[in-house]
């Protein structure tokens, strides 16, 4: 098994995304946090890189399964794509699984044992076994697969409140006050607020994805909600879910605009709110597979898109 196979097995450049994404919320939001509150983190920036870290190889092992257990699914609908059984013995793909969820958790163990908080370690354990679960079982059923996977994504970002002590302190507070006297955002509630996007669209794009898949899904026996309601009421709910994600964003882009924050609130205007509007509007214009395999692709876009702003939060606050 060669480093390319390994790399495309565990997803490498999602990996990097979550990396990317976990070490961006650490800088941006928990360092102002403590310059803010005038207090040091658990998570410095080594605990920090461990517990990405943790998380990295938590979500590797959870795509190996995944592929391990969508062997048939994907000899149908992505061929070329396809590796094991092909390229990697599905044994050694299991044993690949087995030593990325055992250092993940060792790590996020130690991190734990060092807060001396056991109830930190509760989201990577619960992570390990969702992700074994979404395999075998959830996936192949109606709403929960999608709903697991959307829970799972905001997790990776929500994780950082369950290992920082100083996080959870001022979790309760809007608004936070500098030792010179001024009064800032919380930062945890901006950590909220990217939970809740991640959550959102991690759902969507799920829908999505299985619309795309809705072959290789219904001849495996997989009760998904384009098999199950049909693509005309699922695309219908995948527009009620993006307006539900629309109106926070929304009001969120009039306060950013209300409080003279003229560069986040346009780049929120122009990035986020305009493309939801068009994937909403879009997303039923074609049934074909390559048309959500286009959305699909899209809605990644836009929560990198997402993710930027935490730079230019950071710059402007």
């Amino acid at each position: 098994m060669t480093f390319p196979e390994i790399a495309k097995l565990v997803r490498l450049p999602n990996l990097l995304i979550v990396w990317g994404t976990q070490m961006l919320t650490w800088f941006c939001l928990l360092l102002p946090l403590s310059r803010i509150t005038g207090q040091p983190l658990f998570l410095d920036a080594a605990n920090a890189l461990l517990l990405s870290l943790s998380t990295v190889l938590i979500a590797a092992g959870g795509y190996v399964i995944n592929d391990y257990f969508d062997v048939k699914i994907d000899a149908i609908n992505r061929p070329e794509k396809s590796l094991i059984g092909k390229d990697i013995n599905p044994k050694v793909a299991i044993l690949l699984h087995n030593f990325c969820n055992v250092a993940g958790l060792i790590i996020a163990a130690l991190l734990a044992y060092q807060l001396k908080s056991p109830a930190a370690f509760a989201i990577p354990f619960i992570s390990t076994i969702l992700l074994w679960f979404y395999s075998t079982h959830f996936k192949r059923q109606y709403v929960i697969g999608n709903v697991v996977v959307a829970i799972l994504t905001a997790m990776s970002i929500a994780i950082f409140i369950a290992y920082e002590p100083l996080a959870q302190r001022y979790f309760s507070a809007v608004l936070l006050e500098t030792s010179e006297g001024i009064m800032k955002l919380n930062p945890v509630w901006i950590l909220l607020v990217y939970s809740f996007f991640a959550f959102m669209l991690t759902w969507i794009r799920e829908i999505i994805k299985d619309m795309e898949d809705f072959k290789g899904d219904a001849e495996d026996g997989c009760v998904t909600m384009p098999i199950r309601i049909g693509l005309q009421k699922t695309i219908l709910f995948i527009r009620i879910l993006t307006t539900l994600t629309l109106i926070p964003v929304l009001m969120a882009t009039a306060y950013l605009f209300m409080h003279s924050w003229w560069i986040l609130g346009a780049y929120a205007l122009l990035a986020l709110t305009f493309p939801m509007i068009y994937l909403g509007i879009n997303i039923g214009k074609s049934l074909t597979q390559k048309h959500f395999a286009y959305y699909s692709k899209y809605l990644k876009i836009l929560m990198l898109l997402g993710i930027f702003t935490l730079i230019l939060y950071y710059i402007i606050q």
